[in-house]
């Protein structure tokens, strides 16, 4: 499975925040964005903005860097596959 990023600004609240749209074989599954200064010891981590479908978390967990939210994006989507989804 192939997850494609790119990049984007997206408007959180007063301020513009580096984000990244997720995409699995052409449709968007998720956005990062990342966590800015004020987010203190939080910031540098990339949060699930927003899940699509398989993707789609309540707890709206927060990652190290990139890798391990595509990782965490990669398990979801298989694990959706394994149990019967589309």
């Amino acid at each position: 499975m192939t997850l494609r990023l790119q990049p984007v600004c997206v408007r959180t609240g007063s301020t513009d925040a580096e984000s990244q749209l997720v995409f699995e074989d052409g449709s968007l599954v998720a956005v990062l964005t990342h966590l800015s200064d004020e987010y203190g010891d939080e910031a540098g981590m990339w949060f699930l903005e927003v899940g699509f479908g398989p993707v789609d978390d309540p707890r709206s967990p927060k990652f190290t860097d990139l890798d391990e939210a595509q990782n965490w994006i990669r398990r979801k989507l298989t694990d959706f596959s394994a149990h019967g989804g589309p």
